[in-house]
């Protein structure tokens, strides 16, 4: 589908056609890994997660390691890694045999569990939510035992490597919410395998054309150490100027957004919510990921900073109110991948819910090392990025999607323990007539038309507006922006192969509040 697209887009190019009009891309289901840690924003990324199996084709659900996260040998091996958390805030604690992992570590098959109790609910709401045996069955076991260790297979490589294999259609998308070492190990062992025989380049060309990583930083050093210099050709996303779901995003937020991480909306909304909201981890929860955890304070409430550095607690964030926001530090890296509208997992740059991707020279001047995303750096995270709506690259404001991705989780859960369709709020129905990638010469007028319908019935209000991550740099005539009908010029001094990027955007008048989107790309060709 997408060659043919750029087939018709070259011979447009070179002006044989006039007034042409591109295939629509049919509405998919991206295939996507999860791996994670056992920190407990990964637990709350992983229930915002299963919320959106609906849009997803999830193919592993991974236990992985990180440097912050390992389990051992359970024959008494003891392990040290220069520099890593063991050995800062004034500790000394390591070699040891495990770091910060419980005894027989359950946290995704307790989210698998309760996706399985409140799926006969959340399938009434929409009917491509998966069995919860098809979820279980890609539950596996990584390279667990030790942080950054690939010298040998397990579960959980060996489930990606047949992933990374298969020839089924699309992309593969492979989350790193830990370290990236069952990663890493997936591929050494295709690299093993045939690095030395005829088929080699006919692999790698594969790899680097279907894997694309989405990782939350480096957490072990195995992308920078055998990833990047042996598959440099795989694509790497990490984004930026979207919203803040981590750790103390409500410091500094503005107030629009601060209102959807208070104890109240998060006890209402979130955390009284059922079987997920009682596993969804929030401040002064009385919970730990690991007992005795002296990293993990979250859970601890009633007590000042002070009074939990006395008891032994490394606190690297202030204390927030019991029952608020705690983090989801993982949900940026799949919020592009959903079927909101935005189509944001075609392309990095096309930005969405997670945010646009990064460049190499936004990452290369960072103001903090994005390959670290430990306690200690934290700190200067929660200073640089909390609530930052930040710019898109030709240096207009990102739009600020936190709000409406809130509302759509809160709706979400709602769905998890609501039994009658009618007794919850839908998503309204967002279309455009005709293709979504439009090809125009500069001068040319172009005519949009939006259809909108509501499964409940609720008054909807639309807009049209430029996302402002195209190519073409300036903004652009949209003639009455909240009708569904509307007329565009291309401006005169856009350049042929320029791109233009248009949402239609409608919002419904429900309890919560839900958005959806339509994204037109209009590519720019000789007149």
């Amino acid at each position: 589908m997408y060659r043919s697209i750029i087939l018709l887009f070259v011979s447009c190019f070179v002006g044989v056609c006039a007034n042409a009009q591109l295939p629509s891309p049919a509405q998919v289901r991206p295939r996507i890994v999860i791996t994670a840690d056992p920190e407990l924003d990964d637990n709350n990324s992983l229930i915002r997660l299963l919320l959106y199996s609906s849009d997803l084709q999830i193919e592993g659900l991974i236990y992985a390691s990180s440097g912050y996260h390992w389990k051992g040998d359970g024959k008494g091996t003891k392990w040290f890694v220069p520099g890593r958390e063991y050995t800062r805030f004034g500790l000394n604690l390591c070699p040891c045999e495990s770091w910060r992992w419980a005894d027989n570590e359950r946290f995704i098959h307790e989210a698998v569990d309760a996706y399985e109790k409140v799926y006969p609910n959340l399938k009434v709401h929409n009917p491509n939510y998966p069995i919860p045996l098809e979820l279980k069955a890609k539950i596996r076991y990584g390279n667990i035992e030790f942080d950054g260790d690939i010298s040998k297979d397990s579960p959980g490589s060996d489930l990606i490597k047949s992933l990374i294999l298969d020839d089924k259609p699309g992309q593969l998308f492979i989350t790193a919410w830990g370290g990236q070492s069952t990663i890493a190990r997936a591929l050494k062992s295709i690299q093993e395998q045939y690095e030395y025989t005829t088929e080699w380049d006919a692999i790698r060309k594969k790899i680097f054309k279907k894997v694309v990583l989405l990782p939350s930083g480096d957490q072990d050093d195995t992308y920078a150490l055998y990833i990047k210099p042996n598959w440099p050709g795989i694509e790497y996303r990490q984004f930026r100027s979207g919203p803040n779901y981590g750790y103390g995003a409500q410091l500094g937020a503005k107030k629009e957004n601060a209102l959807y991480m208070t104890s109240a909306w998060m006890k209402e909304n979130v955390s009284a919510r059922g079987l997920f909201g009682a596993l969804y981890r929030v401040w002064g929860d009385g919970k730990q990921m690991v007992k005795d955890d002296k990293l993990d304070y979250f859970g601890v409430a009633g007590h000042t900073n002070e009074q939990l550095k006395k008891m032994g607690y490394v606190v690297w964030m202030p204390v927030q109110e019991k029952g608020s926001w705690l983090g989801e530090g993982d949900t940026f890296t799949f919020m592009n991948m959903l079927a909101n509208g935005l189509r944001a997992y075609e392309l990095g740059s096309y930005g969405g819910w997670s945010g646009r991707q990064a460049t190499e020279e936004e990452l290369k001047n960072s103001s903090f090392p994005v390959a670290d995303t430990s306690a200690q750096v934290m700190a200067t995270m929660l200073r640089t990025l909390s609530d930052q709506s930040g710019k898109s690259l030709n240096g207009a404001s990102y739009p600020n999607f936190f709000p409406a991705a809130q509302q759509d989780f809160a709706a979400r859960l709602k769905w998890s323990i609501t039994p009658k369709y009618t007794n919850a709020n839908h998503e309204p129905v967002v279309k455009i007539e005709g293709p979504l990638t439009i090809l125009a010469g500069a001068g040319e007028k172009i005519r949009l038309n939006g259809a909108v319908s509501d499964p409940d019935g609720n008054v909807v209000s639309i807009k049209w507006w430029q996302f402002q991550v195209g190519s073409y740099p300036q903004t652009v005539a949209i003639s009455n922006p909240a009708s569904k009908q509307i007329e565009v010029t291309i401006p005169k001094d856009a350049i042929p192969g320029q791109t233009i990027h248009l949402i239609f955007e409608a919002t419904d008048n429900g309890t919560p509040a839900l958005t959806r989107y339509q994204r037109v790309i209009i590519i720019v060709r000789n007149k």
